[in-house]
Parts: C-alpha cells; sequence; structure tokens
C-alpha cells in the first residue's frame, strides 16, 4: 500500500494575539537580522530557547506556551519594546534611499546565486560565495536598489559537520522545515501554489516558488520536491553542493532557466541580470528563446538585444574550480533546447568553448562571459589572474584590453558589527555612517575614541569568543562521550586577556589551515610563553569529498588535545554564520594563509577589521589593496613559487618571525592603565583605512554605477523601437564578419629609427584598404606602451587615429612618449558602428 497516497496533509504555524502580530511581521522580514533592537526583542523572548532554536523566531514563536505569550503582553516594557522595533522597520521600509537620490530610470535587476547566507537560520548556504549573496541582498536593500535575488531551497542545504574523538569530520544532513523558515510559497489568486515547468533529459519538471522578505527586496527560491514530479528529479533541491557533475547540471539548469521563467511567472521580467559565478549562466540562453519566441528573431539578434543586459561575476582564479560538462551531458540535458534556438551542436558548444580550435568540454563561465556585456572578478588582483586564466576567450585583443574588470568585495558591516563596536562608533562617528558606510570623512574620527574604549570594548567581544568556545566545546564533548576530566577542562580553555589568533574558512588545501602549526616546537613557545601567551582558535568544514582537507582538520585537532597545546588551541565545529560572528568580533588577529593567487578574494579578514581586530595574511586577494604597512601585517611580500615545500617552510617562518617579534610584542606593551597604545593606535589605523572601503555599501554601489545602470542604458537601446538596433546591430556584424578578410593595412609610417626625446610627439601614418567594408565603419588605433625584458607591451595604452582630411583610406595621430626606455606599439582596426562607437566581436580585430 501507498501510504503517501491516502496522506493528508496540513501546516501548522505560530498563532499569535493581535497584540503581538508585530512579532511575526517582524520575524517574516530578514531586516531583523541586521537590526540589534529586533535581535533583541527576540532573544527576550526566551533566551535558551533562542539558542536551542539556532536563532530561528518563527521557531520560538511556535514553541511559546500561552501563558508566556499572556504574559508577555501584561510586560508594558515588552510590548513598549515591541512597538519600537516595529516603527523601526516602517521607518527603514518608507526611508529615501540612496538609489532614490541617485536617481530611477527604471532598471529592474535579478540577482542569481547557487547559494544565499542570510542568517543561520535559513541553512541554504556553504561558505564565501553565499555569505557574499546575502551580504549584495542586504546591501541592496539599504540602498533601495529595485532588485530580487533567485536561488535554490534546498531541503538539506549544506552538511552540518561534527568532529569524532580522534578529529575526523563526519557530515549530517537535517531536513529543513519550510514552514518554520522566514519563507512564503507564492499563490495564485486561486490560492494555488504558482508553479512552473522545464524539461530535464526530456522530462517535464515542475518547481514552485518561495519568496524570502529581506529588507526592502526579495529573494526567490525555487523548490522541485513535489510529488508529481519524478522521484529522481524531487532530489534535485536536495542538497546543495551534493552529487555529481549530473546532479549539477540539472542544478544548474533549475536556476538559470527556471529562475527566468519564474519570475515571468510572478510578473517580473528584468531587464539587468547578475549571475554570481556561471552557475546561472544559462539564464542567458532562456532570455534569447524567449526573445526569439517572442518577436520572431534570429539567434544572433536576440543575443544582441540580451547580451547587453547581463553581468557576469566570476570568483574562481583556477580553471578546476570552474563548471565543465562534457558534450554528451550537454546533449542529454540541452540537445532539444538548443535545437529550438537554430543552433547546431558544434554551434552550441563554441559558446561554452573556452579557445575556438580546443575540443574541451562546455564551459559555464566561459558561456557567461560570452554572453554578458560586462564580466568582473572580486579583487584587483584577482582582475588580472582572470584575465590571463581566460585571455583564449579573447584571442585578439591584449590581455589588459580585455573586457573582464574587477570590483573588490565587501561586506554588511551592520551583519558583522558587534553591539558593543556599534554603539562606540555611534559614541564618537555620530549616526550618519550607519546610512553612509563608505564616507572616509566618517571614519577619520575613529581617531578620536580614547584608546581605553576602543580597547575594552574589543575585550568584551574577546570574553564572549572565549565563553562561546568553552560552551560550544563542553557540548561537542559531551556529544561524544568523553571523559568527565575532558569535559570539565574544556570549561577552562582559552584566556580573555591574552592575544587571540583567529584561522576559520572553508578546509580546501590551498588555503593552507596548518601552516602555523609547520614548527610545533616553536609554536609551543610561543603560545605558552610564561609572560606573553598566544591562543588559536580555529573553525571550517571541509567538502564531503575532500580527504586532504579532512586530513588538515584532523591534525589541528589531534594537536589541539596535546597536553602543551590543550588550553591554547580550539576548533569548533560546524562553522556557520554564528560560528564566524563569535571569531570575527572577538579575535584579535585574523590569519590567512592561502597561496597567491589562489584567494579570489576573501571577506572574513574584512570583518574583522570593522570589529578592531588586525589581519595577517599572505597578500593575496584583498589584503593586496588593504595593506597599508600600519594597518595589520603581511607575509611575505606577493612572491609565488615554484617549490611548494620550500615555500610552506618559508612563510610559516616569516608567521613565525611576525609572531615573535612584531605582533606579540606590540600587543603586551602595556601603559601603567593596562592600554597597550601601540595596538590600539593600528587598530585605529585599520578601521579607518579600511571600514569605508571594503563593505557591500560601497560594492554594491560600485555595481550599480559601473554595471547595472549602463548595463539598464544599453539594454534599452537596443530594445527600444521593436528592438530595431539589436537587429541592424546583429546584420550589421554578419555582414562585417563576411567582409572583414578584404581589410589590410597597407603602410604604416613612424619614424622609430631614430632616438625619440622624452616629451615628444611621434607622428604615425597609416594607409588602409577597407574593401567593401565603408571606411566610417571602421575605427583605426595604436596599442602603444613600454616593453618588458621579453618584448610585451605593458600597460599599453588605446590611441585612436582619426581620417585623414584629404587623403581616403588614411589615418593620422600622435604617440605622446611621457617616459623614458623601450617602447612599441602594434596598429588594430576594430568595427566602428554609426550608433554604438567602437565595437568589439571576436574575429573582427585585424592587427598590423
Amino acid at each position: 500500500m501507498n501510504l503517501s497516497q491516502t496522506l493528508h496533509r496540513f501546516t501548522v504555524v505560530p498563532s499569535l494575539p493581535r497584540e503581538l502580530s508585530g512579532l511575526q511581521r517582524i520575524a517574516y522580514n530578514l531586516w531583523w537580522t541586521w537590526d540589534p533592537d529586533a535581535i533583541g526583542l527576540f532573544k527576550r523572548l526566551d533566551p535558551e530557547l533562542w539558542r536551542v532554536a539556532r536563532h530561528n523566531p518563527l521557531e520560538v514563536l511556535g514553541s511559546l506556551q500561552q501563558a508566556t505569550l499572556e504574559s508577555l503582553m501584561a510586560d508594558e516594557g515588552f510590548m513598549s519594546y515591541l512597538a519600537q522595533v516595529e516603527e523601526r522597520l516602517d521607518d527603514y521600509l518608507t526611508a529615501r534611499t540612496w538609489y532614490e537620490r541617485y536617481g530611477n530610470p527604471g532598471a529592474s535587476i535579478a540577482y542569481f546565486s547557487m547559494e544565499f547566507g542570510l542568517h543561520e537560520s535559513l541553512p541554504v548556504y556553504s561558505g564565501g560565495l553565499g555569505i557574499l549573496a546575502g551580504d549584495h541582498l542586504k546591501s541592496a536593500s539599504d540602498l533601495g536598489l529595485p532588485l530580487v535575488g533567485v536561488g535554490l531551497l534546498y531541503r538539506q542545504g549544506y552538511f552540518r559537520q561534527s568532529l569524532n574523538l580522534e578529529g575526523w569530520q563526519q557530515e549530517v544532513y537535517p531536513e529543513n522545515d519550510f514552514y518554520t523558515l522566514p519563507l512564503h510559497l507564492e499563490r495564485d489568486e486561486t490560492g494555488a501554489p504558482v508553479t512552473v515547468e522545464i524539461q530535464l533529459a526530456g522530462r517535464p519538471v515542475d518547481l514552485q516558488i518561495w519568496r524570502v522578505t529581506v529588507g526592502r527586496g526579495t529573494l526567490y527560491l525555487l523548490d522541485t520536491n513535489l510529488e508529481r514530479n519524478h522521484p529522481a528529479d524531487r532530489e534535485i533541491t536536495t542538497r546543495l553542493y551534493g552529487g555529481d557533475q549530473e546532479m549539477r547540471i540539472r542544478q544548474e539548469i533549475l536556476l538559470g532557466i527556471g529562475g527566468i521563467r519564474a519570475l515571468r511567472a510572478l510578473g517580473i521580467e528584468p531587464n539587468v541580470c547578475h549571475m554570481n559565478e556561471g552557475h546561472a549562466a544559462f539564464l542567458a540562453l532562456e532570455r534569447i528563446r524567449i526573445l526569439m519566441e517572442e518577436e520572431r528573431l534570429s539567434f544572433h539578434e536576440a543575443m544582441e538585444a540580451v547580451k547587453g543586459g547581463n553581468i557576469f561575476t566570476t570568483h574562481t582564479p583556477v580553471q578546476a574550480g570552474i563548471d565543465l560538462f562534457p558534450a554528451e551531458l550537454i546533449e542529454r540535458y540541452l540537445g532539444q533546447y538548443y535545437r529550438a534556438l537554430g543552433l547546431t551542436r558544434e554551434d552550441f558548444m563554441a559558446l561554452g568553448r573556452q579557445s575556438r580550435l580546443g575540443n574541451d568540454g562546455f564551459c559555464m563561465a566561459v558561456l557567461a562571459m560570452k554572453l554578458s556585456g560586462h564580466s568582473n572578478g572580486v579583487s584587483e588582483l584577482h582582475g588580472e589572474v582572470s584575465r590571463r586564466m581566460w585571455a583564449d576567450v579573447w584571442p585578439d585583443l591584449p590581455e589588459e584590453q580585455l573586457p573582464l574588470t574587477s570590483i573588490t568585495n565587501g561586506v554588511h558591516q551592520k551583519s558583522w558589527l558587534s553591539d558593543d563596536m556599534t554603539g562606540l562608533l555611534i559614541r564618537y562617528l555620530g549616526v550618519r555612517w550607519l546610512d553612509e558606510q563608505s564616507q572616509e570623512l566618517h571614519w577619520r574620527k575613529v581617531s578620536r575614541i580614547p584608546d581605553a574604549e576602543l580597547w575594552r570594548t574589543h575585550r568584551r567581544g574577546t570574553a564572549r569568543l572565549v565563553d562561546y568556545a568553552r560552551r560550544t566545546l563542553k557540548g561537542q564533548l559531551t556529544q561524544l562521550e568523553a571523559s568527565p576530566k575532558e569535559i570539565a577542562q574544556a570549561g577552562e580553555v582559552l584566556d580573555p586577556e591574552i592575544l587571540t589568533i583567529g584561522f576559520a574558512r572553508r578546509f580546501a588545501t590551498y588555503k593552507r589551515g596548518t601552516l602555523l602549526l609547520m614548527d610545533k616546537e616553536r609554536l609551543a613557545s610561543i603560545l605558552n610563553h610564561p609572560e606573553r601567551p598566544v591562543q588559536i582558535v580555529f573553525a571550517g568544514k571541509a567538502h564531503p569529498a575532500d580527504h586532504q582537507g579532512k586530513e588538515l582538520i584532523r591534525q589541528i585537532v589531534q594537536l589541539s588535545h596535546q597536553e602543551r597545546f590543550r588550553p591554547r588551541i580550539v576548533f569548533l565545529e560546524d562553522y556557520d554564520i554564528s560560528v564566524a560572528r563569535h571569531l570575527v568580533q572577538g579575535v584579535d588577529v585574523w590569519l590567512n594563509t592561502p597561496l597567491r593567487p589562489q584567494e579570489a578574494s576573501g571577506t572574513s579578514g574584512m570583518k574583522v577589521a570593522f570589529n578592531g581586530g588586525l589581519n595577517l595574511s599572505i597578500l593575496d586577494g584583498w589584503w593586496c589593496e588593504g595593506y597599508r604597512g600600519n594597518n595589520g601585517w603581511a607575509i611575505g611580500r606577493g612572491e609565488v613559487y615554484e617549490d611548494l615545500a620550500y615555500q610552506n617552510e618559508v612563510e610559516s617562518r616569516a608567521i613565525y618571525d611576525l609572531l615573535e617579534k612584531e605582533i606579540v610584542p606590540l600587543f603586551y606593551n602595556r601603559g601603567p592603565d593596562g592600554v597597550p597604545r601601540g595596538w590600539t593606535a593600528c587598530m585605529k589605523n585599520s578601521m579607518q583605512s579600511l571600514c569605508p572601503v571594503f563593505s557591500t555599501d560601497r560594492m554594491v554601489q560600485e555595481y550599480t554605477r559601473r554595471c547595472y545602470l549602463p548595463a539598464f542604458e544599453h539594454w534599452e537601446k537596443l530594445n527600444r523601437d521593436g528592438l530595431r538596433l539589436a537587429v541592424e546591430l546583429a546584420r550589421w556584424k554578419e555582414r562585417l564578419h563576411a567582409k572583414w578578410g578584404q581589410l589590410s593595412i597597407d603602410t604604416i609610417e613612424a619614424e622609430i629609427e631614430r632616438e625619440v626625446m622624452v616629451g615628444e610627439r611621434l607622428p604615425i601614418k597609416v594607409r588602409i584598404t577597407p574593401g567593401e567594408i565603408p571606411l566610417s565603419e571602421i575605427a583605426v588605433e595604436v596599442y602603444f606602451g613600454v616593453l618588458d625584458s621579453r618584448g610585451t607591451i605593458m600597460g599599453g595604452e588605446i590611441v585612436p587615429l582619426e581620417p585623414h582630411k584629404e587623403r581616403a583610406g588614411h589615418f593620422v595621430g600622435e604617440l605622446e612618449c611621457r617616459f623614458c626606455g623601450r617602447h612599441g606599439f602594434m596598429l588594430r582596426v576594430m568595427p566602428r558602428h554609426p550608433e554604438l562607437g567602437t565595437v568589439y566581436d571576436p574575429g573582427l580585430v585585424l592587427w598590423g
């Protein structure tokens, strides 16, 4: 008997008296996660239940007894507090925003990500990518952007980590109860759930849509766990980053194609789509398909209309981290789809192929780059690495001219600042910085904070971290049925008064979580110094399939069990947003040891800086931009070694040297009042230099100015007048591709045989034979700059040449020689559109 066919389902939700209904309203808007008063309101309901429920207000509300509710209603202080928080929410939702002041030109933005880390009570994230996506949504809300998020709603999310007594990671996948999470199922006017359909390997798959309210914004999460779906299809939204390549392509089709269809089913038609990594790249194809179907366009005509409105952000600095699907998997899941687009198998595979000549698989990042008008890395160094990594996608352009820029990541300050530090900043900076977080003027006032107040405020964060670590470690050991002695010892680990180092992140091998442990004798002497002791708190998860990462965790746990390290090294299991919050608010030094340049950005150290902690890091990712020499410490000078063992030895010694000679003495060099003024000066330098720069407030404003609004303007230009310009552009490019081979560079005249004086302007003359291409449709440019030792132009600049007024086919200009040394130049010819100016298209560049 199939019991599921006879099972009658119903949903039980919290039932609150009308007087307390505001609690439910606040709980369903994740604005509360970054408002200290709202958090305090829910904690006040029942502090212990709040902790057990992993800070999920809906679970707390659903567990309150009637007597408790009546007691709350009779508590005048609580009711006043509730009214105050509701008023704060109303004020937030109705306040005039940055985007309104900036101008509201009609853009509608959709932000797609495989994961969103908004709060520990909504566990649909694994790590940095999701945390960044969550912080992006929060700042978009703060700034008032017309932006919605699109992701997947995982039934089990990412795994919960536990460690056995030997230190081996164990993975547990608890089920998320959607009805105790801040989710609303989208329904139509009849009350039925809104669903959309996609095709997977010839089989229809239905998905439903859940809504999460994030301040002024909305996040939509897709779910395939419907009874009418095939059992295998119901599993698509079970786990984040679970399963094999086949599961991954199914999830990515759901996110990209299903995400666009879900928005349209809700009446939302974004004109700008932002892909947070390549997982969502199929959305570009779906936008093209819709235009082809509705406007009767060809693939290339629709592509021109769509491409300018797509933005792609890559977070991966190594090829191994990129999704690459084999041709047979693409054929099985997208064969019918691409044939409906009018493409052959070769045409479609070429969209995801890095090299024109290669026969490699289908790369999602390449698809995203080829179908986006804007692409970027997430730090300046990562932008350079990405241009080098993806140079084959644009073989006609020099590396620094590739259309792949960088916008450095940031963090949502209000989500990560401790209440104590927030209060201190308000006392001395005022309140304007809360809404103008990227204004340096406000952060300069950090210098006004008395050293003793700043020091004591941060020490309270350390005390909370130590208390949390002790409770957590005791809980871990009790769960493992450790001996009473071991559990008692866990209550004595760490000391809130000594120098505390934090290291927490995903335990991938390139992050080198055990670099600090290479010389155990030297480490022991540093940690157990009789007058200047040091302690380290570790946390982090290894991917379930990463056995090397698990081994690193095991080594740290085993070391922490040794008597000489027991009180000084702690590993906290199940690293999530809650653990991270305690760490970044309490550590004195944040250690980061990736193999350069494999850290695309990193954001944990930014969170530490806002709370007065200092960074000790390899010069990689964001720290290349953040390090100033007086606001933290750099490990090395940005060297890259060929011998990994030698590199580990050199850089571990550098860490020990910095600790022994600079960091530890600075921390313990106290004045008569016990305040280390050299250390607090470094804290202030760190906060003044880092806080206004490395926030998602600045980051989202930068995306708006550099990507969202230009993308919208380009999309609008191409889509007006019945898509006239998009159609013309596609046909114009097609004509140019057919005739580009007729173009030739006949002569280049420049007096380069002689020595040119610095400051001189070097005349250059060029004669072009355009064939059947009108001269008005080509741009002639000089790529010019200083040469390196290999004869390569470094940091070249583009100098446009002007048509000669009297001689057709002749172009003239001057090269301004501003620097001494060996120089070089190359000539290039590119298409020039009468309405769009110079246009780059692969294959339409002639060098000479």
